[in-house]
């Protein structure tokens, strides 16, 4: 006999856990189901404690190549082969070496018994969205039709982050130029000139020593200044890395001016993505609650909805709850409330992530239609600064000459 770690929801969504002695895994997941259970993942003890312990460092698989392979599988599976047999087809196939050892330890799983959604889960690299809708197709006998609706959310999820993705990537190279431009100017060309006029003995206006003082401490001190540049970056990323200081940051960012409602919508976009597509497939509000708790990379949010399901646990309603957190806007709870109303949540779940997806790249495109010309005003009226100041004093020369 050997430990495992039983993880279920009785027939109100509520979720267990228990440590229960049996044979196999097998017999654990049967005793479950047969009491009539919904089994959400079947581990060994000792194998879970390592888990729990290593999921902080591990890193998820490539989306889009991950895309690809459900997309492959889905075909597979709806033209009749055995699951077995379709994993055994791709996972020696797949481009994406790292993504193709887990496809085969998931083959080697399933082949000795393991069933599919807690094969997925023993890798600990898998969306758990991904690992829940696995689960409810299984117990549905809808894997296909779940896999589906998982692919449809994948690709919507990946277009808005391409989207947003290529709508920062022209400010940053922008803002990465300027800069550039900037620490030439003040490191190269500004000390030239202060070296000239210095030969030269020339008397110099205010604003240009202001800036050859400037410009002659930055070229004196520039790779002290890049030293600590990067130690402040590699001791802001440590810090990043705690859950406290994951939770401070995105309180700034939920607060920042402008951004800030930028972010909290995108947030419950992903939020309303993840609640509707568990909903379809047939997963308890709860367990579809922990589930986009540890599917959205938010510690603000996960917060938030360990609340949220606590309040829905003792039987109130999905949106007072959410509204009770203080980050979910009164549209989206309203638009909620009208879903729970008339039975029609993850319809309306859906609706507001529409709704929220479309408002962020409209928000989005006007905020950086503002920031470029912001740079370009700035960067023109430093070059002009630092060309003013610089050629000055030729002026002066040139009338004491004469």
């Amino acid at each position: 006999m050997a430990e495992f770690l039983l993880r279920y929801a009785d027939p109100r969504g509520q979720m267990h856990e228990q440590v229960a002695d049996a044979s196999s895994e097998r017999e654990a997941r049967e005793r479950l189901a047969q009491q009539g259970y919904l089994v959400y993942s079947v581990r060994p003890k000792d194998l879970s404690a390592r888990l729990g312990r290593s999921a902080s460092r591990q890193k998820t698989v490539n989306l889009e190549k991950f895309l690809i392979f459900n997309q492959q599988f889905v075909t597979l599976v709806r033209a009749g082969l055995p699951i077995l047999q379709g994993l055994d087809l791709l996972a020696d196939r797949l481009t994406d070496e790292k993504l193709g050892r887990y496809i085969q330890a998931v083959r080697d799983d399933v082949r000795t018994g393991t069933v599919l959604s807690d094969a997925f889960a023993r890798q600990g690299v898998f969306p758990s969205i991904y690992v829940t809708s696995v689960l409810a197709g299984e117990k549905s006998g809808s894997l296909v039709e779940v896999l589906e609706r998982y692919i449809t959310y994948q690709r919507l999820t990946l277009a808005l982050k391409k989207k947003l993705l290529v709508s920062l990537l022209y400010p940053c190279v922008l803002i990465c130029l300027v800069i550039a431009l900037i620490i030439f100017l003040v490191t190269y060309v500004v000390p030239n000139f202060a070296a000239l006029y210095n030969s030269m003995g020339a008397k110099l206006p205010l604003a240009t020593e202001v800036l050859i003082a400037v410009g002659t401490t930055a070229r004196s001190y520039v790779l002290v200044g890049f030293a600590a540049l990067v130690a402040a970056g590699v001791a802001v990323y440590f810090w990043a890395k705690r859950e406290s200081s994951q939770e401070t940051l995105d309180r700034w960012k939920k607060n920042a001016p402008i951004a800030g409602e930028i972010w909290t919508k995108y947030q419950v976009a992903q939020l309303s993505r993840v609640l509707g597509t568990l909903l379809v497939g047939g997963i308890p509000l709860v367990q579809a609650l922990e589930t986009a708790g540890r599917s959205l990379g938010t510690v603000l949010l996960k917060k938030a909805l360990d609340k949220t399901s606590v309040l829905v646990r003792e039987g109130k309603p999905l949106s007072s709850s959410l509204k009770s957190t203080g980050i979910v806007p009164a549209l989206a709870v309203d638009m909620m409330e009208v879903g729970e109303s008339t039975g029609a949540l993850p319809q309306m779940l859906s609706s507001v992530a529409e709704f929220y997806e479309e408002d962020v790249s409209t928000r989005m495109t006007a905020l950086l239609s503002l920031i470029e010309p912001v740079i370009m005003i700035f960067m023109g009226i430093f070059v002009a600064f630092v060309l003013v100041a610089l050629y000055l004093p030729i002026f002066s020369l040139a009338d004491t000459i004469r």
